[in-house]
């Protein structure tokens, strides 16, 4: 497998939401799945934004930028309907939300550029470390930066064996957190309290509900929302793509799949019978308890 180049590109596909004021902290603790009010500067975290019924509208890097400041770092397409639903709920609470995707350009970056000493999801200078993906160091950086220009096709092989799954419009409120292992990754804290969607979260954690999980294939690419099979007659999906990418020859899929055709011993291939190969992810992937 090649290695990775060192560099940064802009992720114009992504953008951010800004939540500001007195109240921006509290409003948004008791909306996202994760704890908001205890956030540090210098920590990112991940986090989600539900509907009633406990489905992703949304997943995101949380940032605190002020005392009273808060980012959300997303794909691009759902910043202004997630910015528009959550001002929706404000109310009394002194907090403004916008989608500020023009006013920070928003670039990934690889290797050397990369701090070293900060940690996973540490926040500092406008960077904020991820975990590694085939050896290379990477993070965002919000602003502009100077250096190799990075090829977007190897940052998208490094979020796919990253195993970071994100929503993006097609699949917007198909998935509970734990289908793409969002509690695995330390998107969901559950002992924050409610949220939209918390009982059902909670339950499919705790009753061991969840069937499906979100896994890494190899061998070929599709767009989100693309449909999983498994053996040649494929009648009845058994997963769906979350996100595809490609790089010197090679391609997969982080793909949502039914833990019992992932444990089968059945072909797993898409729509157009192109076959893919099962494959680890960098953490352990396994039913709720």
């Amino acid at each position: 497998m090649s290695t990775l180049p060192h560099g940064a590109c802009r992720l114009e596909d992504w953008g951010l939401i800004r939540a500001e004021g007195p109240d921006a902290g509290a409003f948004l603790h008791g909306q996202l799945t994760q704890s908001v009010s205890d956030l540090p500067a210098d920590q990112a975290r991940l986090a989600g934004y539900c509907s009633a019924k406990g489905r992703l509208m949304a997943n995101f890097i949380l940032l605190r930028e002020g005392p009273e400041a808060f980012a959300l770092l997303l794909p691009r397409e759902l910043a202004p309907t997630l910015a528009k639903r959550l001002s929706m709920f404000v109310l009394r609470a002194k907090a403004k939300l916008r989608d500020a995707s023009d006013e920070t350009p928003l670039l990934a970056v690889l290797g050397a550029q990369v701090p070293a000493d900060l940690p996973v999801w540490g926040h500092r200078a406008g960077f904020v470390r991820l975990p590694d993906a085939l050896g290379q160091t990477r993070a965002l950086h919000l602003g502009e930066l100077d250096g190799a220009a990075l090829p977007r096709a190897a940052w998208d092989w490094s979020e796919l064996h990253a195993g970071l799954a994100w929503v993006r419009s097609a699949t917007a409120e198909h998935f509970v957190p734990q289908m793409l292992n969002w509690e695995l990754v330390g998107g969901v804290n559950f002992q924050k309290g409610c949220y939209p969607g918390q009982e059902v979260v909670a339950r499919s954690q705790y009753r061991g509900t969840v069937k499906r999980r979100t896994q890494l294939l190899l061998g070929a690419s599709a767009a989100p929302g693309s449909e999983l099979f498994a053996g040649p007659e494929r009648e009845q999906p058994v997963g769906e793509v979350v996100m595809g990418a490609a790089w010197e020859g090679q391609a997969g899929v982080l793909a949502e799949v039914q833990l019992a055709a992932w444990e089968s011993e059945s072909v797993l291939q898409l729509a157009d019978g192109r076959a893919l190969q099962r494959a680890a992810l960098p953490y352990a992937v396994k039913a709720p308890e």
